[in-house]
């Protein structure tokens, strides 16, 4: 407050204060009370945006658990409108960048699988005879030995080829071999944890392809086409179910 509206208050106060200063004095405590309270509203935004809040990262929020949703879901189509719709209206919020790797593996959904994908195989080490990508359904994981969280994926994997094999399930692993790995090293935890379902290292292209991005990471095919993409701790019996048909 400054000094002459100190000034002016101390009149009032006492009485010496004409109609027209009272006036002045209302004028400018209004426009104190204004910049102050416009102070705090730009205060408070400031420290939500910094806490991740918002109106608009709110409704970005919801638009994401809306996605997860139907993700979750299997619902892959819908899934895409809405990140789509993520993207576009909140393509600038801290939701969106966390969504951005499920975005990514939504993008492929729904793509063909090159008919030229065998070029990107480099060794199979089991089952090449067993895998035909073109026709029926096939869950591919993408997986590499140093990886910790892809060593307890592996065995989880292992029992759902188990259990959907004769439902028409068909699995196959893909490594790269890379950082300190060796075919060795694979070959032996392959045999300590029982994988039976077919296995090959790939050379990268199938990576692409299926924009993987980190491991482990999976991928549904049905008759030639990718109908799911995401972490193989998302896969459900219920999902699996619902794509063969059982």
């Amino acid at each position: 407050m400054s000094l002459r509206t100190l000034t002016l208050a101390a009149l009032l106060v006492g009485g010496c204060a004409t109609t027209e200063q009272v006036k002045a004095l209302e004028e400018e405590v209004g426009t104190l009370k204004t910049r102050v309270e416009t102070l705090e509203k730009s205060g408070g935004e400031r420290r939500g945006r910094r806490r991740g809040g918002g109106p608009r990262e709110e409704a970005a929020k919801k638009i994401y658990e809306e996605l997860s949703d139907l993700v979750a879901k299997g619902q892959m189509e819908p899934a895409k409108a809405k990140a789509d719709e993520l993207e576009k209206n909140f393509g600038s919020t801290t939701t969106f960048k966390r969504a951005r790797k499920m975005i990514d593996e939504l993008s492929v959904v729904g793509k063909p699988v090159p008919d030229s994908w065998k070029a990107g195989i480099e060794k199979w080490y089991q089952g090449e005879s067993e895998v035909d990508l073109m026709t029926g359904t096939t869950l591919i994981v993408f997986w590499e030995v140093w990886c910790p969280h892809c060593k307890r994926e592996v065995p989880e994997l292992k029992a759902t080829y188990d259990s959907f094999k004769g439902k028409g399930l068909d699995v196959v692993g893909l490594t790269k071999v890379t950082r300190s790995a060796t075919e060795e090293s694979v070959l032996a935890f392959v045999k300590e944890q029982g994988v039976t379902y077919p296995l090959a290292k790939e050379n990268g292209d199938l990576s692409r392809d299926f924009n993987v991005s980190g491991i482990p990471a999976a991928a549904v095919v049905k008759d030639g086409k990718i109908i799911w993409r995401g972490h193989p701790a998302r896969l459900s019996d219920e999902l699996l179910n619902g794509w063969l048909g059982t």
